[in-house]
């Protein structure tokens, strides 16, 4: 990381941004945004923020991709404002007897919430990094791109029950060729309506970096997924839409020809989130975080700059 401002505790009402690395299997969640009642990652990440820190509420996080009930993260990455005096306090280094405390520093600070975060959460989510993040960063805003991957098993025989939670299991032989043939008339930027769970508001024009698949050792089927960003449901809405490409049931030209319909077709069926995992956030150089997270905020209309 570039330079990030210095934590100052005799300012009682400095903050500092904190950048988090995460890792979930998101079996047992409900997705990635807080809801009442129900248990997301947001929800148990804040609360076990909130207590290492000792904040009188919990801290509200802001997140690269909300990942929906079921889908899993390898590289999600999200950020935090904190009260400058709680991150230092929280990570002071006590030794029997207490006189002997000594002040943590930065970085200091940094590798001590990591390691009580580690004891805080349950096993299906870790922190895999913290740090105070450089001038500019936002966490949703900066990213240049994210990366997903879908994975599939077409080989009954060769289903690995071990997996059976990051891995779809298909009853139908996959033609990878037909299927990147098809992925490929996907790529560059699209008004991706037809692919996307619209939201009041919010643009469903995306550049579509790069969509293709491959076998891997096993045998299973590896998908992998790129562009700035997604709208909701578009990575399984795509994998749904070349299923039956693979399957032969529909030609390479289909998933095209509904991009270009540019409405929801109820033929497409959004794969199961399982298969699903966030992989990788991608961001600029430190010195134009700033300047990609007000790109990023701009109202996006196809053939203009996000």
């Amino acid at each position: 990381m570039g330079a990030a401002e210095q934590p100052d505790p005799d300012e009682p009402e400095a903050t500092v941004r904190v950048r988090i690395g995460i890792a979930y299997d998101g079996t047992g969640f409900s997705g990635w945004a807080e809801q009442p009642g129900r248990r997301t990652v947001a929800g148990v990440l804040a609360e076990a923020l909130g207590r290492v820190l000792r904040l009188p509420d919990a801290p509200r996080l802001t997140v690269a991709g909300r990942t929906d009930a079921g889908v899993h993260a390898r590289g999600q990455v999200a950020h935090v404002d904190v009260a400058a005096g709680a991150w230092l306090a929280a990570a002071s280094q006590r030794r029997r007897p207490a006189a002997t405390a000594t002040a943590a520093g930065p970085a200091d600070a940094a590798r001590t919430i990591a390691r009580r975060l580690a004891s805080a959460l349950p096993p299906d989510v870790r922190v895999r990094s913290v740090e105070l993040a450089a001038a500019g960063f936002d966490a949703r805003f900066s990213a240049l791109w994210r990366r997903y991957s879908y994975r599939v098993c077409d080989d009954v025989g060769r289903a690995d029950p071990l997996r059976r939670n990051d891995t779809l299991w298909h009853f139908h032989a996959l033609d990878i060729t037909a299927m990147n043939a098809a992925s490929a008339t996907l790529l560059g930027e699209h008004d991706f309506a037809a692919f996307c769970k619209r939201r009041a508001g919010a643009t469903t024009v995306r550049a579509l970096r790069q969509l293709d698949w491959r076998r891997d050792d096993d045998g299973v089927v590896a998908g992998r997924v790129v562009a700035d960003a997604f709208c909701h449901n578009m990575v399984r809405s795509l994998v749904g839409a070349l299923l039956p490409v693979g399957e032969g049931t529909r030609p390479p030209s289909w998933p095209a020809a509904v991009l270009a319909a540019g409405v929801r077709d109820p033929s497409v069926r959004v794969a199961p989130p399982h298969g699903l995992c966030l992989e990788e956030v991608r961001y600029p150089a430190d010195s134009l975080l700033a300047e990609r997270a007000a790109q990023a905020r701009q109202v996006r209309v196809l053939g203009g700059q996000c």
